[in-house]
């Protein structure tokens, strides 16, 4: 083993057995160098695999965070279920039940902004074109940001369902007024992939720009016409979730197998 790799080993042993409190600092790299007794190098690559395993993070004028890694990653099941609470609207796969509470962290906002690539890529638009975004860092209740949740929205669906910019948009959100406007039922496809999170997504989720994220990208289309209304994309830390499915055999695949004879 490598010596940065001993002094992840061992920061790490401390980290999970208390010795540094969640939300307070390691020791400074100077103190660090001393106590490991190598250099700032050293003590760097240590720093960047615990921060890759989403123990730390560097933050400006603070230094080196501890932070909350006893959480459980959340299983979802990535069936093709979209659900409805009474109260709340549509429920989609992040969440485990329908009737889970749900938080909203900071101030829900919107602004219009240029579409960036991935944005204009799903919506069907040029890159750069503006377009409304409504931004909220969401988790269930009691448990520290879990997603960064962007949704975009066409000129179309303004257009129809003027709410939909306003900053309520009344009960059932917004896909009940753009269904409401004539736009009902919407059919979604959904995309995932995993990258790295922007600056100011890790800041919001309270990670390290080091740790990847699981985006979802749900496309929804309009029933009257078939076109993008809205792209609702969510960034959750990689470390926050699994995903899983229940795997089915086809008739191809029953058995008792049928083996098949050996040629002549």
């Amino acid at each position: 083993m490598a010596r940065y790799e001993e002094v992840a080993a061992d920061l790490r042993t401390r980290i999970r057995g208390g010795e540094y409190d969640v939300g307070g600092t390691l020791p400074r790299y100077e103190d660090l160098t001393a106590m490991y007794g190598v250099g700032r190098g050293v003590i760097s690559a240590a720093l960047a695999i615990l921060e890759r395993e989403g123990l730390v993070r560097p933050i400006k004028r603070r230094g080196i965070v501890v932070l909350d890694w006893r959480i459980e990653r959340r299983r979802i099941a990535r069936g093709q279920l979209v659900t409805r609470n009474p109260r709340s609207g549509y429920v989609f796969p992040a969440a485990s039940r329908p009737d889970e509470r749900w938080v909203v962290h900071g101030r829900p906002f919107r602004e219009r902004l240029p579409a960036p690539e991935r944005v204009a890529e799903l919506m069907g638009i040029e890159a750069g074109t503006e377009t409304l975004r409504r931004r909220r860092v969401t988790s269930p209740a009691g448990e520290p940001p879990f997603q960064v949740v962007d949704t975009w929205l066409s000129e179309e669906a303004i257009r129809d369902a003027p709410q939909i910019a306003e900053a309520s948009t009344g009960p059932g959100g917004y896909l009940d007024r753009l269904e409401e406007a004539g736009h009902g039922p919407i059919s979604w496809m959904e995309f995932i992939r995993t990258r790295m999170p922007s600056r100011e997504e890790a800041q919001l989720l309270e990670i390290s720009e080091e740790m990847p994220v699981l985006e979802t990208a749900i496309v929804g289309k309009s029933a009257r016409n078939g076109e993008t209304i809205e792209v609702t994309i969510r960034a959750i830390p990689a470390d926050r979730v699994e995903l899983v499915s229940e795997l089915r055999r086809d008739k191809t695949a029953s058995w008792p197998t049928d083996p098949v004879s050996p040629a002549p």
